[in-house]
């Protein structure tokens, strides 16, 4: 649509219809204008999957793996159909608008929303960023750049003042929003905190460079919440808050446009940028197909949109999702797509399982595993037999399954080796919620949990089967104070269980009718993902007969501004801490090989909050002791978002990284260890025991002192090194580099070339990341000691020599210039530095900048 007929349709408007335009209708949703032709547009929450607009376990999702993943990849081409396979998704649940991709830096390994972000390198984060919402937009579904800017962690993320200084945001935390913009992205989010004492939707940033200089004509949305003002917020560059109705604008927006504290042109530009967005996606025009009506969802206060009937509600007998289906006692998938699109779908998310995987240590070439000599396998470690495959918060979605590193495991080896199990430590106390495999309904009798809404009497005005004990959004009824979960539980052992609940507010727990636990759980946080998503737990232990079903009921009292989460979890009786461990290493010892899944889950790496420490939860690091000490065929994976320390690291032969890697994660894990594929990742982020900078603010501010060097960057100019340099990872074969040509000379503003010779000197094929990186002895400006200035891929046959070539951007010799206020290419010498991470680089070559016209 041009901009002549964009302008037409504003002009159609009155100011208060303009103004409507300008905040959510609901939660998820925007505005619409039938006048115009323009409908509601829909937005969810990514990147892992497209969530839709509720929170319910019934309507599942491909889950891809975490953005860590992606970017372990380092492979743009990969990325872009995986974006599209969430644009299809995006399609098939009425979605326009995905919240994704995470833009921001791995500032500090202890951030808490680690796992979102790509990585902590700008280029490689601002190339990855950019393949995904080509991938995305290619299906006609709005990308959105979050979280802009300098919203680099979860530690007071609502309220901190970034202090960063001008030449820092331009060449490392503005760079992938701008890689963003050049990719063509629809959208972008301005994010809660504030920059140098700006809260960033009032922020100039918005103006210049994002809308001036970069020209970016989309629409700035608000993280949910962050428009806190009328004047401040609508006289600089954001365009629209959500969610909606938002009381800084609506009404009040308009009183002061009429007041002339805001001028209307800023009004207009507002309206026409999202008009641009709804032609983009489908929603503005004859054309525009219609979105069905949903309620809002859980983020919003308890929302009053259906009237309480006289008469119960009946409880439904079938699924909630068309999706989903309930048989024997577990959750079936149907096809979104027609068979061979689902098909195609969960090979793609396999293949990215193996393509993210990276091995970061393979001592007397234990791996890949030869399946032909294995008799016993032991699948051992926390993380085995529980699918990790996504951190916590608003990210989240529902799988319809999801394979675990020990089904992934059996089911390659079936028919050719036993494969056993032990948890062997405990790292984690969170509750596990009641599902489909060990609760039934009790008025219906079927697999899952009965979830109730009752009124200030007790009354119940609606009924539902639900699939799992962990409810983070309830029907909205009007009128309901309480929400209610029941299930029969059968314990398959006797002796002291642990039954809790979860929620703000007042809840109570009974047991066959025994009132066991009655709390007041005081809500002390103001942070959305927290109150929505992750109310804490209380416990309470029972003594249960083996075999002697009980109903367990758990209440909680829906108090306004405490969210609508609710749950209940129930966990058997377990061995001691020792006698877990020992059970482990008894299995490791009559095994041929064992593999330890160890890391994190949602209890560590998490929306809201940031880490203590990069330790592994419990007793974990003892548990890979004494695996490797009991049997030296010992690999260890790491199951992770972000990084962890690894102190055991050289006492295992092989250690492998899945990060958070989605629903085909075991399944992905088993190809690598069998060889199957090749681990094809390499490393998005530095590796250490110890985060080099924290995330905590003083009196409310965090200081990126560090300025330019960060990441791999901090480590270069420093005396040690940490555990694995960022860009590492192994692979299946050996690489001699040969040989590195770069131009003589580079000139002022333009890109050059880069050519690698390197040899495959192993005995299978494989893929190798060769990686170019500059660097400058003497410098009349501060800079990294080296920097990331492009890299490709080669591939090649045992013993096949090739050339590769690297774009190198003309951006990678220059630096922002705080007095100039313009990029400048200091003229002399760059040393070019080529090889397979940024602490391998065992090619050298000189190229000369020269003199700016």
């Amino acid at each position: 649509m041009t901009d002549d007929e964009l302008d037409h349709l504003v002009g159609k408007l009155d100011l208060d219809q303009k103004v409507r335009l300008l905040t959510g209708a609901t939660v998820w949703r925007t505005g619409a204008e039938p006048d115009i032709g323009l409908r509601a547009m829909v937005t969810s929450d990514g990147p892992a999957g497209v969530r839709g607009e509720g929170w319910d376990e019934r309507d599942t999702s491909l889950t891809l793996p975490s953005a860590t993943a992606l970017a372990a990849t380092w492979d743009g081409d990969l990325v872009t159909r995986l974006g599209a396979l969430l644009a299809a998704e995006a399609r098939r649940k009425g979605v326009d608008i995905l919240l994704a991709p995470t833009l921001n830096l791995h500032r500090s390994a202890l951030g808490g929303r680690h796992f979102e972000c790509f990585s902590e390198d700008p280029l490689l984060a601002g190339w990855i960023g950019a393949a995904f919402i080509r991938g995305v937009q290619s299906g006609g579904v709005a990308a959105t750049a979050k979280h802009y800017v300098a919203n680099d962690s979860e530690t007071e993320r609502l309220t901190l003042d970034a202090r960063v200084d001008e030449r820092t945001l331009r060449e490392v935390y503005l760079a992938p929003f701008e890689a963003a913009v050049e990719a063509g992205v629809w959208a972008l989010m301005s994010a809660y905190n504030g920059v140098n004492g700006v809260t960033m939707s009032e922020n100039a940033l918005l103006a210049e460079p994002l809308k001036g200089e970069w020209g970016f004509d989309g629409v700035v949305v608000s993280d949910w919440g962050a428009v806190r003002s009328t004047v401040a917020a609508a006289t600089a560059a954001q365009d629209l808050a959500m969610p909606g109705p938002n009381e800084h604008w609506g009404d009040a927006l308009a009183a002061a446009v009429r007041s002339g504290e805001v001028p209307e042109s800023a009004v207009d530009d507002k309206v026409r940028r999202l008009l641009r967005l709804a032609a983009h996606v489908g929603a503005l025009g004859a054309h525009a197909a219609p979105v069905e009506e949903k309620p809002a969802s859980s983020h919003a206060a308890p929302v009053e949109e259906r009237p309480a009937s006289s008469h119960a509600a009946p409880v439904e007998e079938k699924p909630a999702s068309p999706h989903a289906e309930t048989a024997a006692g577990s959750v079936l998938a149907r096809s979104p797509h027609a068979e061979t699109g689902e098909e195609a779908s969960r090979t793609l998310l396999r293949r990215a399982v193996s393509a993210s995987t990276v091995l970061l240590r393979n001592e007397g070439g234990l791996l890949p595993l030869d399946a032909g000599r294995l008799r016993r396998v032991a699948v051992l470690g926390p993380n085995a037999a529980a699918a990790r495959i996504q951190g916590g918060g608003s990210a989240g979605v529902f799988p319809a399954s999801a394979v675990s590193p020990l089904e992934g495991i059996r089911a390659a080896l079936a028919g050719r080796a036993e494969v056993t199990h032990a948890a062997g430590a405990h790292p984690s106390d969170l509750p596990t919620p009641l599902d489909t495999a060990n609760a039934r309904d009790p008025r219906s009798g079927l697999p899952g949990v009965l979830v109730r809404l009752l009124d200030a009497d007790g009354a119940e005005l609606h009924a539902e089967r639900r699939l799992t004990g962990r409810i983070l959004e309830s029907a909205p009824v009007r009128g309901t104070r309480t929400a209610e979960i029941r299930a029969l539980v059968r314990p398959d052992a006797g002796g002291r269980w642990t039954v809790a609940v979860g929620g703000w507010g007042h809840v109570s727990l009974t047991v066959d009718g025994r009132l066991v636990l009655d709390a007041d759980v005081a809500l002390d946080t103001a942070d959305p993902a927290t109150v929505h998503l992750s109310p804490p737990y209380r416990r309470v232990e029972v003594d249960l007969e083996p075999g002697r079903e009980v109903e367990l009921v758990a209440r909680r009292r829906l108090d306004r501004g405490t969210g609508r989460a609710c749950a209940l979890a129930m966990d058997p009786p377990r061995l001691s801490d020792d006698d877990e461990l020992a059970a482990a290493v008894a299995l490791a010892r009559d095994s041929d090989v064992a593999v330890v899944v160890v890391g994190t889950d949602e209890a560590a790496e998490s929306e809201g909050r940031d880490r203590a420490s990069l330790a592994l939860p419990g007793r974990q690091d003892d548990l890979v002791r004494a695996v490797a000490a009991a049997n030296p065929d010992t690999v260890v994976v790491v199951n992770s978002g972000g990084p962890v320390a690894l102190p055991w690291r050289e006492q295992v032969s092989a250690v492998l990284l899945s990060w958070f890697p989605g629903q085909e994660g075991g399944h992905g894990l088993a190809d690598v260890l069998l060889g199957t594929a090749e681990p094809g990742g390499r490393l998005p982020t530095t590796w250490a025991d110890e985060a080099v900078v924290g995330t905590t603010p003083v009196d409310g501010v965090l200081d990126y002192a560090e300025g330019l060097h960060l990441g791999h960057r901090a480590w270069a100019r420093g005396t040690g090194a940490p555990a694995y340099w960022f860009g590492h990872g192994l692979g299946y074969t050996s690489w001699s580099y040969e040989a590195v040509t770069v131009p003589p000379e580079v000139e002022p503003g333009r890109p050059f070339t880069v050519t690698v010779r390197l040899r495959n000197t192993g005995d299978r094929a494989g893929r190798e990341v060769v990686q170019v990186y500059l660097s400058r002895t003497r410098s009349e400006v501060e800079r990294p000691a080296r920097w990331l200035a492009g890299h490709a891929v080669a591939g090649a046959g045992p013993g096949e020599e090739v050339e590769v070539e690297v774009a190198v951007a003309a951006r990678a010799v220059q630096h922002w210039s705080v007095g100039d206020g313009a990029w400048r290419t200091e003229p002399g010498p760059f040393n070019v530095l080529a090889g397979r991470s940024a602490g391998d680089l065992p090619l050298t070559a000189t190229t000369v900048a020269g003199e700016a016209p």
